[in-house]
C-alpha cells in the first residue's frame, strides 16, 4: 500500500478551534514577515495570503486588516480593496497556473463552514478539470502537487505587477 504524507495537516488538527484563540488574520499581517506567512499583497484596507491548508495549489484568502466578523460591517473601502485583491488573484492565477475555473466566495458563520468566523474573509480557489478524484471522498485526503513555498514564489511577482 502506498502512503501519502501531509504532515502540515497535523498542525491544523491539533490547533485549538475556538473563538478565544488569536485571530490568524490579525496576527499574521501584523508580524512583518510576509514571505514566511505567505502574504502575497496588501492594499490600504485588505491583504491576500495563501491558505496554509489549501484545497488546491494556489488557494488563497483575502481579508480586511480590521477585525470584523460580519459581512455587513465592512466599509466601502474594505470592500473595494478586497475586491481589487480578488481580481488580482484571479489574474495572477490565470497567468501562472492556467486553471479551468475558480471558486470565489466566503463562508459566513461556523455552521456555513467559516474556520475563522470572527474575521470576514474570502477564498479564491483555482480549479482544473478533473482536480477532484476519489481521495477526498474515500480517503479523506487531498493530494497537493505543489508546496506552499513554490506556489508563493510563482504568484508573488504577479501580484506585484498588479500593484497601483
Amino acid at each position: 500500500m502506498e502512503r501519502l504524507w501531509s504532515p502540515w495537516r497535523m498542525e491544523y488538527i491539533n490547533a485549538p478551534h475556538d473563538e478565544d484563540v488569536d485571530c490568524i488574520f490579525c496576527h499574521l499581517h501584523n508580524e512583518g514577515r510576509d514571505e514566511k506567512n505567505f502574504i502575497l499583497a496588501r492594499e490600504k484596507h485588505a491583504f491576500a495570503l495563501l491558505n496554509a491548508y489549501p484545497y488546491n495549489p494556489g488557494h488563497l484568502m483575502v481579508a480586511p486588516f480590521r477585525h470584523v466578523g460580519e459581512f455587513e460591517g465592512l466599509t466601502a473601502d474594505e470592500l473595494r480593496d478586497a475586491n481589487a485583491l480578488q481580481q488580482r488573484a484571479v489574474r495572477a492565477m490565470r497567468e501562472e497556473m492556467g486553471p479551468d475555473g475558480y471558486n470565489v466566495g466566503m463562508n459566513l458563520g461556523r455552521v456555513a463552514g467559516a474556520g475563522v468566523p470572527g474575521h470576514v474573509h474570502w477564498h479564491v480557489v483555482p480549479r482544473w478539470n478533473g482536480d477532484t478524484n476519489f481521495m477526498p471522498v474515500v480517503g479523506h485526503t487531498r493530494v497537493l502537487p505543489e508546496s506552499l513555498d513554490d506556489t508563493y514564489r510563482k504568484l508573488r511577482p504577479l501580484f506585484e505587477k498588479g500593484e497601483k
